[in-house]
């Protein structure tokens, strides 16, 4: 007979958390909150993360096994090898339009978003405090593709992707993996698990592992300054 769990309702005042090893089979760890950028920062410094539908209650979650991808690990095949020579990379220029990308890309596929604009605003206000990053795809000077996420010590937290041509989004976590390798960073938390990632070189280890990267990875100094600054919207792009 399966055993019933619990889940903790967050206080709206407080930014504690169970501790993510008492999460559900399934990884859901609470529920309420907000969306504050400090408690996403405590959030993430714990490896949890937000995720769930838009108009649902907010669901706090931390996953067993965890996903993640080690930068120097990214699997590049030889079609993907010739794509890179074609796009410019940028970062952090348009953080604001790549979660807003991100967000109405799924909506048009028909899937549900957990992007909202209480997020974008959270993780606006990350991105100017230095902690919430994206990489940036473009071609012919269009933004066609990228990623945001977190940045913390030595590891960055995956949020969405986004792509409008063929592999803009790979593009960009490739451009990603060389970044954080250049920052001395450890690794990418894809946080769930899926085929397309896996095949990019993404791996499965448990949640306990996993936190204890975490802890680890912490001690390293956050690079807030990812060359360019975060106001420039006219900035070179940064070659492959």
């Amino acid at each position: 007979m399966a055993t019933k769990i619990l889940i903790p309702k967050l206080h709206p005042r407080e930014h504690t958390f169970p501790d993510p090893r008492h999460a559900s089979e399934e990884g859901l760890l609470a529920w309420g909150g907000d969306l504050s950028s400090s408690r996403l920062l405590r959030a993430y410094e714990q490896g949890i993360f937000p995720w769930f539908n838009e108009g649902d209650p907010l669901l706090w979650w931390s996953p067993d096994p965890r996903l993640i991808l080690y930068p120097s690990a990214v699997k590049i095949s030889k079609s993907l090898a010739k794509s890179l020579k074609h796009f410019e990379i940028r970062y952090d220029t348009c953080f604001e339009t790549v979660m807003r990308q991100c967000w109405q890309t799924r909506l048009q596929k028909g899937q549900n978003s957990w992007i909202s604009e209480a997020l974008i605003e959270a993780f606006c206000d990350l991105h100017v405090k230095g902690f919430a990053h994206s990489v940036e795809t473009f071609l012919d000077g269009t933004l066609v593709g990228g990623l945001y996420g977190l940045h913390l010590g030595g590891m960055f937290c995956g949020e969405s992707m986004f792509s409008t041509q063929r592999d803009a989004s790979k593009v960009a976590l490739v451009a990603l993996c060389r970044k954080i390798d250049a920052l001395g960073g450890d690794f990418i938390d894809c946080q769930l698990p899926t085929d397309h990632l896996k095949s990019l070189g993404a791996v499965e280890i448990r949640r306990e592992i996993f936190l204890g990267f975490v802890r680890e990875t912490l001690k390293k100094k956050t690079t807030q300054a990812w060359n360019n600054p975060a106001s420039s919207e006219s900035l070179e792009a940064l070659k492959l």
